[in-house]
């Protein structure tokens, strides 16, 4: 009968530890640094030009596993408030009933479902985007991640860029009006670029 003695038992354990060590270190939580994040969009406006904007306000947890990028995963919250497109008089209409209604909607979501690795490091995320009380798929286009550094003050950093596009009419926002010659005044198409920073979980 094959017995395990003390100093087998702490050798064994030892070993599966190391060997399960890089797993473990490959996995790690990571919070979205909202004043080094921002969400920016741009859309048609008047079918000659395009109106660009940004959500200032950001913020979320992102699980990465470096060794398995498809267990990662993605949650992050916006401030629909912070919109601004630097025109006060069209935030607050962008921010009224006619659109984003703010009072009743004050964020969106972004809660993600899988990932697939892409080609030349890229990936794609696939979530769902809540948004003015609707809640949609979609699909983020993510241009890889940026290697970790430590900052001045000793924490770890990495950041992402990725991009997206979406019907605004799919998530209710229809407002629009007919021009004379032909045409909208607001484009139903969405495009969106997304700057996360991360500071690591310690």
């Amino acid at each position: 009968m094959f017995r395990l003695t003390g100093t087998r038992v702490t050798g064994l354990l030892t070993a599966a530890f190391l060997f399960a060590a890089p797993v473990l270190a490959s996995a790690a939580t990571w919070h979205i640094d909202s004043d080094h994040s921002s969400i920016g969009f741009k859309v048609r406006h008047l079918m000659v030009s395009n109106v660009k904007g940004v959500f200032g306000k950001v913020s979320g947890v992102v699980n990465i596993d470096d060794s398995d990028l498809s267990r990662s995963s993605v949650t992050a919250t916006i401030d629909t408030t912070s919109i601004d497109t630097g025109v006060a008089k069209r935030d607050a209409h962008l921010k009224s009933q006619d659109f984003l209604d703010v009072a009743k909607y004050p964020t969106m979501t972004f809660v993600s479902t899988g990932v697939s690795r892409g080609s030349g490091g890229n990936f794609k995320v696939m979530g769902t985007l809540t948004l003015h009380g609707v809640t949609r798929p979609v699909v983020l286009d993510v241009e890889g991640l940026s290697p970790e550094i430590k900052d001045p003050m000793g924490t770890m950093r990495r950041g992402a860029t990725a991009s997206t596009s979406i019907n605004r009419k799919d998530f209710g926002l229809t407002w629009n009006k007919m021009m004379e010659a032909g045409g909208v005044a607001v484009g139903d198409e969405v495009k969106i670029n997304i700057e996360v920073e991360m500071t690591k979980a310690k």
